[in-house]
């Protein structure tokens, strides 16, 4: 009998161990949605309180665009049930969203103001682990080589770490959803008037690989791209491109746009 209740006391002891683990992981995941809406919020009105400065129209355009794709993804979250990895994708892309008009609201303010503190020395750090490395050292080390040029006493910051962040994305896209392994799982996917394969319908592919087909989601995922890329326009504009007149607290952002988006899109291609 002593065997048989302690046995029943452990079997006890483990459920409220369970349903405490899922509790404290579902208040930590509505506490962190929660957090993303607020920033995007307060993002938003930023931007919309001031008059634009017209110093990065490309990119404004952008960050318009994907915000527009965000709220029609936002809007599907209503209308359908959703898997515990496509929450997962909705939360980062809400991140997605507010990185970029984060980054939009610095690009636009005044970059001749002093910065709190010369210490550039944080550029170089990354939160990046092996997301990159198990798809390709190489572009993994081309990554650690764009943080080390990004530094606001490089004249050639912005071409050097431009050059190396479009390698990437585009390396990343191809490693993980080559051509003919998405034409051989989507036969009528969309391609270019060059009659490769889309960079949306490779969203898709990597997507549905994971159970997951939401042709929103797919959308805003290669609209996040687009956002990048503009960004990277915009830098490597002109003679030394934008970021020679970039504060070091934009140089920041700018890293956190960027790396953000490398772990969003590493999640999609694993």
């Amino acid at each position: 009998m002593r065997d048989i209740e302690r046995n029943r006391r452990e079997r006890v002891r483990k459920i409220n161990a369970a349903i405490n683990n899922y509790n404290a992981a579902v208040r930590t995941y509505n506490n962190r949605v929660r957090a993303n809406q607020q920033r995007l919020k307060n993002e938003l009105a930023r931007l919309q309180s001031r008059s634009s400065t017209q110093r990065v129209v490309t990119y404004r355009t952008s960050v318009v665009r994907l915000t527009e794709s965000y709220q029609r993804l936002e809007t599907t979250e209503q209308t359908r049930h959703l898997s515990n990895e496509e929450n997962h994708f909705y939360d980062l892309s809400e991140r997605e969203a507010a990185n970029s008009v984060s980054l939009l609201n610095a690009l636009d303010e005044d970059q001749e103001a002093p910065d709190d503190s010369s210490d550039a020395s944080g550029l170089q750090a990354t939160t990046i682990t092996d997301e990159i490395s198990s798809l390709s050292e190489d572009l993994d080390s081309r990554w650690r080589g764009a943080l080390f040029s990004l530094n606001p006493k490089n004249p050639e910051a912005a071409r050097h770490f431009c050059t190396s962040v479009r390698e990437v994305f585009n390396g990343i896209i191809e490693l993980s959803a080559p051509d003919d392994e998405v034409e051989a799982a989507m036969p009528g996917c969309e391609r270019t008037s060059q009659g490769t394969v889309t960079r949306r319908s490779k969203m898709a592919y990597r997507l549905r690989a994971k159970g997951i087909v939401n042709t929103e989601l797919e959308a805003f995922a290669d609209e996040n791209i687009n956002n990048v890329l503009a960004l990277i326009r915009e830098l490597n504009g002109g003679t030394h491109g934008l970021s020679g007149a970039l504060s070091l607290t934009a140089l920041y952002q700018v890293k956190k746009r960027v790396e953000d988006s490398i772990l969003f899109l590493c999640q999609i291609a694993a």
